[in-house]
């Protein structure tokens, strides 16, 4: 079995989803200047990168990134090949080998953006039909390979409600670039930051 790593680096200089507050560290305590050990002070937005969206990001009184039930976060999924598509619809989810599988992340053609340090309007989303599908077909947690999986300034956001309310882990910006197509065990393993509306996270694939 190969282990592969899809979380974006965190580092200064990478690319937010516009508005978000950039990344930021800096030295805190210092060894070379007579400090007992290095320690850095980091400014981290709860969105930034590899993150999770949980209930709360949208919907009042939704669980917390703390609240996110293990069962949801590790697991079985199957990592989809999108590449060529424009948007995610009902008819491409129904073509796709989706099979039984709760967890599911898109291979799109925002991979090369998702790397970049400028932000990419026009990435490959979500649609409202193909949310209302996956929720359809049970998916406990759906991700993508690039900032949203909402298509930029769409109104309302509603595939994000789509899938928050009925349950369903938002997991953005996921670094499949290395990653095949095909099943795998899921571990989505974000910062466990009580109260918090979302949390980078780190995604391991084994497969």
């Amino acid at each position: 079995m190969k282990l592969y790593d899809a979380t974006l680096p965190i580092q200064e200089g990478m690319v937010t989803f516009p508005g978000d507050p950039p990344f930021q560290i800096k030295p805190f305590f210092q060894r070379h200047k007579g400090d007992p050990f290095d320690l850095a002070l980091m400014s981290v937005g709860t969105h930034l990168g590899t993150h999770v969206d949980p209930p709360a990001h949208y919907l009042d009184g939704g669980s917390t990134v703390d609240e996110i039930p293990l069962e949801i976060l590790v697991g079985p999924g199957v990592v989809l090949d999108m590449r060529g598509r424009s948007q995610i619809d009902r008819p491409a989810l129904e073509e796709a080998p989706l099979g039984d599988h709760v967890r599911v992340l898109f291979k799109t053609d925002n991979g090369p953006q998702l790397i970049k340090s400028t932000f990419h309007e026009d990435f490959v989303h979500l649609t409202e039909d193909g949310a209302r599908y996956l929720v359809e077909r049970n998916v406990c947690l759906v991700g993508n390979d690039y900032l949203s999986i909402e298509r930029y300034k769409n109104p309302g956001a509603p595939v994000h409600h789509i899938l928050l309310e009925a349950g369903a882990l938002v997991v953005e910006a996921v670094n499949l670039l290395e990653v095949p197509p095909g099943p795998y065990e899921i571990f989505c393993l974000p910062i466990k930051i009580k109260g918090a509306d979302g949390a980078p996270a780190r995604i391991l694939l084994r497969g």
